[in-house]
């Protein structure tokens, strides 16, 4: 598995333990029918599970282009390459307006940065998880914690 980049002080990367990504989607209420998207995806954990778990389509943005490649191997490796799709980008210029789940696992100055965006492109009734981190004075809908690790939802309201 890959570890950070000394040279990419500002992106780093460590993985979302299994049983937190479970509970994430179940957070959530992750079902058939959803489009998930998952910013800073890593090694790809998150949108494969959820393909595997649901059969639903997922994107996952990296920036990384190492972490790149290590997540499009692992999509391939499980068979899911027709239903996630591992895109090269900033998370804060994604397009993020087919998703009705986002998953975070980003540091709470990147949260902040995306809160606008999360709000102002995502439909009514999409749900945001993050894993550790809030967003400030966001009310999130619904908290919890799985082996010590907190998890946050937010739902996007009506306008």
């Amino acid at each position: 598995m890959a570890r950070p980049d000394p040279e990419d002080a500002d992106v780093s990367y460590l993985p979302t333990p299994y049983a937190v990504v479970e509970a994430m989607f179940d957070l959530a209420d992750v079902h058939p029918g959803d489009v998930l998207y998952d910013l800073g995806a890593g090694d790809g954990r998150i949108p494969i599970a959820a393909a595997q778990r649901f059969g639903i389509r997922a994107v996952g943005i990296e920036i990384n282009p190492r972490m790149v490649e290590i997540a499009r191997a692992n999509v391939k490796r499980a068979g899911v390459a027709n239903l996630v799709e591992i895109r090269q980008g900033d998370a804060l210029a994604a397009d993020l307006r087919e998703a009705t789940v986002v998953t975070l696992f980003l540091f709470p100055e990147l949260n902040l940065k995306l809160r606008p965006r999360l709000r102002s492109q995502l439909r009514p009734g999409a749900r945001i998880v993050s894993h550790r981190f809030d967003m400030g004075d966001w009310t999130p809908d619904a908290r919890t914690s799985v082996n010590g690790f907190p998890l946050y939802l937010w739902r996007i309201a009506e306008r």
